[in-house]
């Protein structure tokens, strides 16, 4: 394994379309949603442990989670779990890691990874993740990977690309966010549109000079703490200055400003499991293609749905279709599918109307 490869997993999120399985409490990179024995953040370890020294892996979350992924990772150091003062989107997350990287090792190559994504034929991963290194290795680069499209999703980002050269990298032209349906039909038609996976590989120096450039008030903050990084006043210094980062994306902040941004169009087969929907999509199905879960969790003259139970209680779900039926002991989500971008929108319109402890 080469000791200048890094990875830093993003584990910070709430996992609100997930609901109510997904809690601020313990929200969705922390459960196992698919019943595969592991959860998306372990999954997620696991992937990366094959091929990245484990000491070279980090995991960024909230501070309120530090010890979930403690209880979930024992194997991974502490050091190498970075807690977030406040949830600041992925910009100042992926500022402060990189910074606290170069500071140990100048010459670090990292992958920033989300931790709740599906990733099959892991083998291609691999691959694709080495070939990436690789390549952003060799000069001041930054490297995504593709997911030719299968349907027209308004759920995802999307990727605008050039020819690609012979070793199948393409320059990016834009990034494009969650695009209403009529714009994702015609990306679908095209040869050179593709999910954004989220997934992005750089030098830690290629992005702190983007940042310089690009965004110089989030990197002028990372840099005052410089002196501090990994050692014991690190985390005062960084609640210092959590508080005045910007809350924006890394596609906003450097992605769609930089010129020199590459795209590998994935092997390997991804689902970002953001909704209900996706993991529908990924669920064995029965000859109605519904996706049922539940030992007592019973589905009858219905299709296309996806019903979910963690509860004792018998739940019977009959005559209807295309239906997200979520049960649990404190709270049962009954949506249409086409409306599961909504989820997040409906629980925003009645928090402060019902107990807090729902969400």
């Amino acid at each position: 394994m080469n000791k200048n490869h890094y990875v830093a997993i993003m584990a910070g999120g709430v996992g609100s379309r997930f609901w109510p399985v997904s809690k601020s409490t313990y929200p969705k990179q922390f459960l196992d949603i698919l019943n595969t024995g592991r959860s998306f953040l372990q999954a997620t370890y696991d992937r990366f442990a094959k091929f990245t020294p484990v000491e070279n892996i980090y995991i960024v979350t909230s501070e309120e989670y530090v010890s979930l992924v403690e209880s979930q990772l024992p194997q991974l150091a502490k050091g190498n779990i970075l807690g977030e003062p406040e949830r600041k989107n992925t910009a100042p997350c992926i500022a402060y890691v990189s910074h606290k990287v170069h500071a140990e090792n100048p010459e670090a190559n990292m992958i920033i990874a989300p931790s709740d994504h599906l990733i099959k034929n892991e083998e291609a991963f691999e691959k694709n993740c080495l070939q990436a290194l690789s390549y952003t290795d060799q000069g001041d680069s930054f490297v995504t990977f593709g997911i030719k499209p299968s349907y027209a999703n308004t759920g995802y980002g999307y990727i605008e690309t050039r020819e690609a050269n012979g070793e199948n990298i393409s320059k990016v032209n834009r990034f494009t966010e969650k695009p209403d349906l009529e714009t994702a039909i015609s990306f679908v038609k095209k040869n050179n549109y593709f999910w954004n996976s989220g997934i992005f590989v750089w030098k830690t120096e290629s992005i702190i000079s983007a940042f310089a450039e690009h965004n110089p008030s989030i990197n002028s903050l990372f840099e005052s703490i410089q002196e501090t990084y990994n050692t014991d006043q690190e985390n005062t210094a960084l609640k210092e200055i959590y508080c005045q980062c910007e809350s924006i994306s890394i596609d906003y902040a450097i992605l769609e400003k930089a010129n020199n941004v590459f795209m590998i169009e994935a092997e390997f087969d991804w689902s970002d499991l953001g909704t209900w929907n996706s993991a529908w999509e990924n669920f064995t199905k029965n000859e109605q293609k519904n996706a049922v879960s539940g030992k007592e969790t019973v589905v009858l003259d219905s299709h296309n749905c996806i019903v979910h139970s963690n509860d004792k209680k018998l739940v019977l779900v009959g005559g209807v279709d295309n239906l997200i039926v979520v049960n649990t002991p404190e709270a049962l989500l009954i949506c249409s599918k086409d409306k599961e971008q909504d989820i997040k929108s409906y629980i925003n319109q009645i928090k402060g109307t019902v107990s807090e402890t729902y969400f």
